[in-house]
């Protein structure tokens, strides 16, 4: 396939030697435009960034509750809203994917290597199938029950790995995991927050899990009766989680008075991601 001609933004990479050509568009959505590229002999992905103009307000605050900024004027101009304001709120959320994909690389996660950070172009290995191509996304495989309890005993590894490293993802559902040839690789991390920092981590890593159980539970049903959300968080809570915690899959809630506050909470938190995860059906079919 011949080289396609770049956008201007790669363009820059080429012109800093970073990358040498682009072979193809890859995928372009709300956030970003991805791209196949070469460097050498080596395939890569490009992450190009896109303004931030589609989150909601709730959205945002949620995510990036705790995360830190340069200094107390980009502070006051993000909780303002001014143009200077949107501008530092999109680079912290671009580089929040950047620190994350570094961060749990480091500790062995199954995410894509990153190479470079230049200029709102994040350039990171490829995921890749048996054949070289660009790895499909889960939604898009049809899988046996053996492999899909294989794949969801995977995952909740991945997920452990991930908050023993400090990091919820945050969005992790079968739209944001890739099949790769060696198993899955979990994508797309803009959104994930400091599990100790944030206080929605624990109800972002109940809903990482519970979307997983939900997908892999409709070739395996058995899935759809465990527990291993809670699980998770309660040994993490305590200080006995480890990525080689064997996980049973149980767990018994403790009786007490209700938070009917929070109750309500939940319910539009729930209501609030299955609207979003339907647009992404729309988006991605």
């Amino acid at each position: 396939m011949a080289p396609m001609k770049p956008p201007q933004r790669l363009q820059t990479l080429i012109d800093e030697g970073l990358i040498d050509t682009v072979v193809r568009q890859l995928m372009s959505g709300k956030e970003a435009m991805v791209y196949v590229v070469r460097n050498g002999e080596e395939t890569l992905c490009a992450k190009i960034y896109k303004e931030a103009t589609n989150r909601s307000f709730r959205q945002a605050v949620d995510y990036t509750e705790n995360r830190k900024v340069k200094n107390t004027r980009q502070a006051r101009a993000m909780a303002k809203g001014t143009r200077f304001g949107r501008q530092a709120q999109e680079a912290a959320w671009q580089s929040a994917e950047v620190d994350a994909l570094y961060r749990l690389a480091a500790a062995g996660v199954r995410v894509p290597r990153p190479h470079h950070f230049f200029e709102g172009v994040l350039l990171m290995e490829l995921v890749a199938d048996e054949h070289g191509d660009a790895a499909p996304r889960l939604n898009d495989v049809v899988f046996t029950p053996e492999a899909a309890r294989a794949h969801h005993a995977t995952l909740l590894t991945e997920v452990v790995r991930m908050l023993c490293a400090g990091v919820v993802h945050g969005d992790l559902s079968e739209f944001n995991i890739l099949l790769a040839v060696d198993g899955p690789v979990i994508i797309d991390l803009p959104q994930a927050v400091d599990a100790a920092g944030n206080n929605h981590a624990q109800r972002m890593l109940l809903r990482d899990v519970d979307n997983l159980r939900g997908f892999f539970g409709q070739s395996a049903p058995e899935l759809l009766t465990t527990d291993f959300g809670p699980e998770i968080w309660d040994l993490y809570q305590r200080g006995l989680l480890h990525p080689d915690t064997a996980l049973t899959g149980r767990f018994k809630r403790k009786a007490g008075p209700v938070d009917m506050g929070g109750v309500l909470r939940e319910i539009n938190a729930a209501s609030d991601e299955e609207a979003a995860r339907r647009l992404r059906m729309q988006t991605a079919g």
